[in-house]
């Protein structure tokens, strides 16, 4: 028996497995970490790609608009955001001339303490901060419609400065591909009307995990950021990149910068390497943590783990999820959805039917059980988890592999992922 440790909220479960059940541990491959965040943000800006260095854009006397990640994203902001502001500086624009705006798409809004964790208490107590609110239809601009018919509707506050820039990290993303770049700008600072039209090409057996070509969710989001962007260049704004590459840990690996476009792309090429990592086949059980806070937070957030996880399931196999959920499910028109039709095909009916946000998410987590059994390692209301039809939510691991042997019996094969948020399993062969 072997011991293992995998994060569970902001702690962490520990488990014993017998090693000859183990086809795997995915794990990210070593990849030399960023000795001096400083250096690399500055080398970053001012080596961008597709785009004029740093200070060939930024001019003396220009506003600056930030974009930034809500605390659903770890992006260490805290880290980047002081050397970026103090550039900024150095370049001629004073702390009055800049903002930040938290893409927030439609997530919750962000506290005022929230804020300050995210960008730090420096920079926070030195430039105005705005929540991107998708709800409050006055604070959006309309730059026409996507050839989708997506009506572009973007958060006013990042639509009248001299410069806009992009920050955040990039991981791979369930429907849209990747995130990162133009994501910050749609979903992230877009109206709920847009978000809405947008998400709803999720149901295109298209969308998936790291696909750009011919993906209509991403095909849609680049349409139409590009709408808002042309729109912004013809005022004279110019739009500039700034996203990283963390490891399981939180430690910087790679930042790049530049073209919103063209950075983002190949920085994607660098997540593939990265974040991708063979198998030699699917495994009856996998036991797979989120990485633990803010990636377990809620249900709605611990849902891009699980279409990691089951990548590494056999049909009919067993996922086992660590995810605490301190916040539930993090979505009511989730939870109602489920406890209302009960069913993993009532609920794909009615999504096609008509396509609502928070409903897409209780579609894109039971949508999953057609190939796989889910039993939670949680801190979920046990009722809240039958509601959401998962086949079980236990304390342990040991409970959850237990459970487990009703549907594999007990001479299993075993994926271990401890940072299921992140790496996606890819199949030798």
């Amino acid at each position: 028996m072997k011991e293992f440790t995998f994060h569970y909220g902001r702690g962490t479960k520990t488990f014993s497995l017998d090693e000859s059940k183990i086809i795997k541990e995915i794990r990210m491959p070593e990849t030399p970490v960023m000795e001096n965040v400083q250096q690399g943000v500055l080398d970053a800006i001012y080596h961008p790609i597709g785009t004029e260095p740093i200070d060939k854009i930024i001019k003396p006397g220009q506003t600056v608009t930030f974009i930034c990640n809500d605390p659903t994203r770890v992006a260490n902001s805290f880290d980047f955001m002081p050397v970026l502001v103090n550039e900024m500086n150095r370049l001629g624009i004073p702390d009055e001339n800049m903002k930040i705006v938290f893409s927030l798409g439609t997530h919750r809004l962000m506290t005022h303490e929230e804020m300050v964790e995210g960008v730090g208490e420096d920079v926070a107590s030195r430039l105005k901060m705005f929540n991107s609110d998708a709800k409050v239809a006055e604070d959006f601009e309309y730059f026409g419609a996507t050839s989708r018919f997506t009506p572009v509707l973007i958060n006013k506050h990042i639509c009248h400065s001299d410069h806009v820039i992009l920050t955040g990290t990039i991981v791979h993303h369930y429907f849209s591909g990747y995130g990162g770049g133009r994501k910050a700008v749609l979903p992230g600072c877009a109206a709920m009307e847009t978000v809405r039209h947008n998400h709803s090409f999720m149901l295109d057996p298209a969308s998936g995990i790291g696909k750009m070509d011919g993906n209509p969710v991403y095909d849609d989001q680049m349409e139409g950021v590009a709408l808002w962007a042309d729109a912004m260049k013809k005022r004279g704004c110019s739009v500039f990149l700034f996203n990283a590459i963390l490891d399981a840990e939180h430690r910087f690996l790679r930042m790049f910068a530049g073209d919103y476009i063209a950075a983002h792309k190949e920085a994607c090429k660098f997540v593939d390497e990265v974040y991708g990592v063979k198998i030699p086949q699917q495994a009856d059980v996998v036991i797979a943590s989120c990485g633990g806070y803010p990636k377990d937070i809620n249900v709605y957030q611990m849902q891009k783990t699980m279409d990691n996880a089951v990548l590494a399931c056999r049909k009919g196999g067993v996922v086992v999820l660590l995810a605490e959920c301190e916040e539930g499910s993090g979505s009511a028109v989730l939870e109602e959805t489920c406890r209302r039709l009960g069913s993993v095909d009532a609920i794909e009916k009615e999504i096609r039917n008509r396509f609502v946000i928070g409903a897409n998410k209780a579609y894109a987590v039971t949508r999953l059980f057609k190939k796989a059994h889910f039993i939670l390692v949680t801190a979920l209301d046990r009722q809240m988890a039958k509601d959401m039809l998962f086949d079980g939510a236990v304390d342990s691991v040991e409970a959850a592999l237990a459970a487990a042997e009703a549907y594999v019996g007990n001479d299993y094969s075993v994926v271990l992922m401890p940072t299921g948020s992140l790496t996606v399993p890819l199949v030798e062969g």
